[in-house]
């Protein structure tokens, strides 16, 4: 540890250079910055040498704790062979690898109808295919195209749906239909399909925007019903604008189960498979944006496993490689694949790519990362850290200033209101989701606000005592600054 001034020098200095993303720099400016210097486990220490337990896996990526062997000495054993090598016309053994595993765990369909069993009517057109079994035919995913971030793992999804269709000799289908309250990411592509007015209502000029459909937020249900009387309303106004569009819409594209970014806010039982019927009934593509929700964070490692739901395209990052190296990928059909094959004067091919694509070291962090949840049984082990989490939760409910407590797995969002009653929010000005997770830093926990929502997302590894602690400084936070 360096001395007391250099400490100083760095936060200085951390004032004076760095521009951090989601921050008002205003508020940084004035504020002393808390700057990590070592992790272990769940936990991080800073430059001072205090600890801290890391609620929110270092923005919802670190998957296995911080400084795993498993990935540490994959990291280590590829970089003695090479640390990069383009994926553009060449290709290497970790992406390749990668991209085996990636698929072998991907969400798989349904089993065909029994319509379809050996002995069932022959001579079915790909309509009654699509109607009755629900998917497309070879609509398993299949194929892995690399990127680096999540924002890119939508961009890509988003041009290769676009692209399919414009091959496929559908020219009219140039649009986008996704949600509101969406959040796919910050490239210009993504924000088109994004629905928090906070964050994307500033680039509507510069920006193709996309059809909108109700967001599933049942305690602010923007149809003013109540769940689940509503028989899932929210669903029925969706087909009713793919039905009315679905000549121009390219896909769909969903954050299953849970918009992330939105606030934690979860969908109901059964929407995400209305949804997929929707997209299939209508011939439209269904883009799954796992980026948040991949990797074991709602206790399947995807959450269209929950519903049996396997998309057209999905999107992953963030957990990919458990936190250690920027890594994504865009998985995708054969048929969908199969569709940009063709001679190279036909200009089929995909102009996409990345200079990182592949890169060999994230991938052999990727691959130790998906070998340790098998080694570890880490999906089985979530499930009774689930429940505890679940159990520990149920106070919340009765704090006076906490709207609702929403978890799927380990994805929570706790919703502080002004008034409980009514449903009122804090206004912008009180910055209450900040003032709680500072109150909480003061007792070592690290987390982080969606605005009004105090997000709770640790390491799968956290264990029951760790998630005791960490839900019992929340609480108290919450208490102290609300009362």
């Amino acid at each position: 540890m360096g001395t007391l001034e250099d400490m100083g020098t760095l936060e200085d200095k951390d004032k004076h250079y760095i521009w951090h993303p989601f921050t008002q720099m205003k508020d940084w400016l004035e504020e002393g910055p808390l700057i990590i210097k070592e992790g272990r486990g769940s936990f991080l220490k800073d430059i001072y040498g205090r600890w801290y337990l890391d609620g929110v896996s270092s923005l919802w990526a670190t998957i296995h704790g911080h400084r795993k062997k498993e990935i540490d000495d994959a990291i280590k054993e590829q970089l003695e062979k090479i640390g990069h090598s383009t994926l553009l016309g060449l290709s290497n053994p970790p992406a390749i690898e990668l991209a085996e595993k990636l698929i072998k765990i991907a969400p798989k369909p349904n089993p065909p109808s029994p319509l379809f069993a050996k002995g069932g009517r022959g001579g079915i057109n790909n309509s009654e295919l699509r109607t009755s079994m629900g998917r497309r035919p070879n609509s398993e995913l299949s194929k892995v195209f690399y990127s680096d971030n999540g924002s890119t793992a939508v961009e890509i999804s988003l041009k290769i749906a676009f692209q399919y269709w414009q091959h496929k000799g559908e020219k009219g289908k140039t649009r986008f239909l996704s949600l509101n309250n969406a959040y796919h990411g910050d490239t210009l592509g993504a924000v088109g399909v994004g629905g928090i007015e906070v964050f994307h209502n500033i680039y509507r000029p510069i920006i193709i925007p996309s059809l909108k459909a109700p967001s599933p937020y049942c305690y602010r249900c923007e149809l003013d019903l109540t769940y689940p009387s509503c028989n899932i309303e929210c669903a029925k106004e969706l087909e009713r604008t793919t039905s009315r569009h679905k000549d121009e819409i390219a896909a769909l594209i969903i954050e299953p189960l849970v918009q992330a970014a939105a606030g934690m806010l979860i969908s109901p039982p059964g929407y995400l498979k209305e949804v997929k019927r929707i997209c299939t009934e209508n011939n439209i593509l269904m883009i799954a944006d796992e980026v948040a929700t991949g990797f074991g964070r709602t206790g399947k490692m995807f959450a269209c496993e929950h519903e049996g739901v396997c998309p057209d395209i999905m999107a992953i990052a963030k957990g990919i490689t458990g936190g250690y190296l920027p890594l994504a990928a865009t998985l995708t059909t054969q048929d969908i694949f199969n569709s940009f094959l063709g001679e190279y004067k036909e200009l089929k091919t995909f102009f996409h790519g990345h200079t990182y694509t592949g890169n060999p070291l994230a991938c052999a962090a990727a691959i130790a990362n998906i070998e340790f949840f098998e080694k570890d049984r880490t999906l089985e082990k979530l499930h009774e850290r689930i429940s505890f989490l679940e159990e520990r939760l149920r106070p919340f409910t009765e704090l006076p200033h906490v709207g609702e407590v929403r978890q799927k797995g380990f994805m929570v969002g706790l919703e502080l209101v002004k008034d409980k009653k009514t449903k009122e929010p804090y206004p912008l000005e009180d910055k209450i989701g900040i003032k709680v997770i500072l109150k909480a830093r003061e007792k070592g926990l690290i987390i982080r606000p969606l605005g009004n929502v105090i997000v709770l997302m640790p390491p799968l590894s956290i264990s029951i005592q760790e998630i005791e602690k960490m839900v019992k400084i929340t609480k108290w936070a919450i208490e102290r600054v609300t009362e």
